[in-house]
């Protein structure tokens, strides 16, 4: 369904994006982490047809997106980082108006529009100016608003970030459900956990290039990651120091360290040990069991949010 091949992006002097490659099955959902800055929003830029690729290739549905943007965009829905919505329209006047810049009109358009607003839970209120709306409305509208032409791939930039949590728990239930309905999608996401329950493949990417790619387990044997030691400290630790002292790789986030450990119980006292050495008193000690953040941090050397 998508096949990408060595794309490249630069803006001025900035490559963006280094020669990108990966393909994604039909009904698939394909997961696209990486830190901020790491090219993500701009190989999502690129698939959505705002912007063409420096080189490579980009096949959608079969169709070459250099030569078939037209007929490639009809297929795509897209639901952008930023809210496309206007506030001073109504959630139903917003349907009206994102439909028929899809195409959709007359009869057909109302049908869906009402479809999708009652999928969404917000049939009651479709009459209500958007501006009233609370974060995780508005999310909801916006991915309803990118489902009123029957796309075949969804492209989703970061739809939970900003909303409270149970409306982030109905967005990924809505995104579970298309994807169960055989939708392709392509997400991004700064939340590890909705990566790991919903994504198919995951591919990572750090300073504009892919660094790894397959399934969760897949990507656990590439990046040889065990389990992960978590030591919040009653004061800052020093990145460097840590990670001289306990001789594996150390991320200092606030108060806490983040010590990727190939045998935790082996070598837990050890940590102890020279966190107290270092002078920093031990609040909490937590030991994670192997998750893709572990497999994030061992392949790009930073958090998410970084």
């Amino acid at each position: 369904m998508i096949d990408v091949k060595d794309i490249t992006k630069s803006y001025g002097s900035t490559q963006a994006v280094k020669g990108i490659s990966f393909s994604i099955k039909a009904g698939e959902c394909y997961g696209l982490l990486g830190p901020n800055g790491a090219g993500k929003s701009t190989t999502i830029n690129i698939l959505s047809t705002l912007f063409p690729p420096d080189t490579g290739e980009i096949m959608l549905d079969g169709m070459d997106i250099n030569k078939s943007r037209s007929a490639v965009k009809r297929i795509l829905g897209i639901v952008p980082q930023e809210i496309a919505l206007y506030e001073n329209l109504t959630a139903w006047e917003n349907m009206l108006f994102w439909g028929s810049i899809y195409g959709v009109t007359g009869k057909a358009l109302h049908e869906k529009a009402e479809d999708l607003l009652k999928w969404v839970g917000l049939a009651e209120r479709k009459n209500e100016k958007v501006k009233g709306y609370s974060g995780g409305m508005k999310r909801r509208i916006n991915l309803a608003c990118a489902l009123l032409h029957s796309p075949k791939i969804l492209l989703l930039d970061e739809p939970t970030v900003g909303v409270d949590p149970q409306s982030r728990n109905l967005i990924f239930e809505l995104i579970q459900e298309l994807n169960k309905q055989g939708m392709t999608i392509i997400y991004t996401t700064h939340y590890m956990e909705e990566a790991e329950k919903l994504c198919t493949r995951i591919g990572i990417i750090d300073s504009g290039k892919i660094v790894a790619q397959g399934t969760l387990d897949e990507l656990k044997k590439q990046s040889n990651v065990s389990d992960m030691v978590v030591i919040d400290c009653d004061q800052v630790p020093n990145e460097k120091t840590l990670a001289e002292k306990l001789k594996v790789p150390v991320t200092v986030t606030d108060h806490t360290a983040l010590i990727i450990a190939n045998d935790a119980r082996r070598d837990l006292t050890s940590y102890v040990v020279a966190c107290s050495d270092a002078g920093y008193g031990i609040n909490r000690i937590d030991v994670q069991k192997a998750n893709l953040e572990m497999v994030f941090l061992k392949m790009t050397g930073k958090q998410l949010r970084d």
